[in-house]
């Protein structure tokens, strides 16, 4: 800042921003523009970004689940066994006349009769 005689302040501009002022506000009202008010801003874009690494990590959860889901079907579909023992612990399935009890850990496991 430059003070004159009159005690008047005159704002020094680098004369890059005054020979080429309208390149400058063009450009500053773009990078405002795309910023704030643009459909695709750069807040929604952050905001879609974190969106997508938490449905990122739920991926993973659900492939897991989906793996062990699978393990389970092969066991229990090769034996009438072992799927009349599935059919009892999962969806509590009975015969008529019969009541079923599951016991359960402190994990909520299921406690397994050792044979």
């Amino acid at each position: 800042m430059l003070v004159t005689s009159n005690n008047t302040m005159k704002i020094y501009i680098p004369t890059f921003l005054h020979k080429y002022r309208f390149y400058v506000i063009t450009a500053s009202g773009l990078l405002v523009w795309i910023t704030f008010f643009d459909g695709s801003n750069l807040i929604s874009q952050f905001r879609l970004w974190q969106k997508y690494t938490e449905i990122e990590n739920q991926k993973e959860y659900y492939v897991e689940a989906l793996k062990k889901v699978k393990h389970e079907e092969k066991e229990v579909m090769g034996n009438t066994d072992a799927m009349e023992k599935f059919a009892r612990e999962k969806y509590l399935m009975k015969k008529t006349g019969e009541t079923v009890f599951v016991i359960v850990d402190k994990e909520n496991k299921t406690i397994e009769k050792e044979e």
